[in-house]
């Protein structure tokens, strides 16, 4: 019996994992190929792939931004095209939006339990293990559409710079860059890293940092020029449309529109929501500085937070980008619970106001939209201030050695 247990305890967050993924599949997949009676909003089941499948010319087989737009970066959009594929030579001539969605669920899930295993390797708690195993915004996000791959990516950079692997962490968040822009959010931090490394000369401090400029040039053009050089129109795609977007309606500038508090236009959002973000993670670095300043990577967190609410967009999915961060380097486990309440109310009351607006039920106001974001936002501002003082946790404290002192 004991070694029953024991094994268990080893491998209960693997089981948990595939429980979640096995539900974000159910969430997602009950709905088929085909949406009906605004099912996609009331039941909360919608997914990017099923309009993808159809309108990037995945269905007949179009590579994306060759053949096809695509308003995803380099890397996500391969992915894509690969989950296409695979649909398509598993199904052959039955392959439908339902088979694509499938594979979608079934790529996000190999990138969460590789999540889970950097996790696990990196020694983190059963406690952590277990907050990523059995994480809500897993089930919600699943099958929604493909952050998780940027996400992997930021991931991975973090841990490699808990080893003190500067080159690595800055070519993985250059190429997490290329699949979505958050994680060149820790360029930045890696770079101040090496410029203000303890025990070297100031000629070596600036040449480490420059070798990180030119790793992350390197890594993300290796990827983006060859497909720029190539379809470039198609390529800018998501650069443009990012710029070109109004909103969404849970960010703070769509709710301060909606509620007449101050109407902006696309390029005021841009220019404030620029202005504030930068103030923001100024003030985060120099704050955090004192205590973090020899793992400025752990700032990386509490600075995605402020991206995320001072950003004009804020799609639900989003929150995915933030959750194995927090998991990561997260301190207090009460501001974190209201994390996760935000996000799924968020995501409900954004889905159902869509449902009223076709005359479905359940509906919801921007009223509920504004409760929602409001506890969500509470949250975020806490989790910076948790991770601007406090100490960071147990698993990322640590003591250089000569073979991991390597940059």
């Amino acid at each position: 019996m004991k070694r029953i247990v024991d094994r268990l305890g080893l491998n209960g967050p693997y089981l948990a994992l595939a429980l979640t993924c096995l539900l974000g599949w159910g969430f997602k997949a009950h709905c088929g190929a085909g949406w009906t009676g605004s099912e996609q909003y009331t039941t909360g089941c919608y997914s990017d792939a099923v309009p993808f499948w159809g309108m990037r010319g995945l269905a007949d087989g179009k590579v994306p931004y060759f053949q096809a737009r695509m308003e995803y970066p380099v890397l996500t959009g391969a992915l894509i095209w690969v989950e296409a594929l695979f649909a398509r030579v598993t199904a052959g001539v039955r392959a439908d939006a339902a088979t694509f969605l499938n594979a979608v669920v079934l790529g996000n899930a190999i990138l969460a339990f590789a999540i889970l295993e950097m996790i696990r390797g990196a020694g983190l708690s059963l406690r952590r293990q277990y907050a990523w195993a059995l994480a809500p915004p897993l089930v919600l996000y699943l099958g929604h559409n493909w952050d998780l791959l940027a996400a992997t990516f930021a991931v991975a950079a973090m841990l490699a710079a808990r080893r003190d692997r500067r080159i690595r962490a800055t070519a993985l968040a250059a190429l997490g860059g290329a699949a979505k822009l958050f994680p060149v959010l820790m360029l930045p931090l890696l770079g101040l890293g090496a410029l203000f490394a303890p025990r070297r000369s100031h000629r070596d401090r600036f040449v480490g940092a420059a070798s990180l400029v030119v790793v992350a040039i390197a890594a993300w053009g290796a990827v983006n020029l060859p497909v720029a050089a190539l379809a470039f129109d198609n390529w800018r795609e998501f650069y443009a449309f990012s710029g070109e977007r109004p909103g969404t309606a849970a960010s703070m500038w769509e709710l301060m529109a909606q509620f007449g508090w101050w109407i902006t236009d696309v390029p005021t959002r841009n220019l404030w929501s620029f202005l504030l973000f930068a103030g923001g993670a100024a003030t985060i670095v120099a704050a955090g500085w004192r205590r973090h300043g020899e793992q400025p990577w752990l700032l990386f967190t509490p600075l995605l937070a402020w991206f995320l609410l001072t950003n004009k967009v804020w799609s639900p999915q989003f929150d995915l980008w933030l959750w194995p961060m927090l998991v990561l380097t997260g301190t207090r486990a009460r501001p974190m619970a209201l994390f996760l309440l935000g996000d799924v109310a968020a995501y409900f009351a954004e889905f159902w106001m869509f449902a009223g607006m076709e005359g479905a039920s359940p509906s919801a106001t921007h009223t509920d939209i504004l409760a929602a974001a409001l506890v969500r936002a509470v949250a975020i501002l806490w989790l910076i201030h948790a991770a601007v003082r406090d100490p960071a946790p147990s698993w990322a404290r640590f003591t250089r050695s000569r073979e991991d002192a390597k940059a």
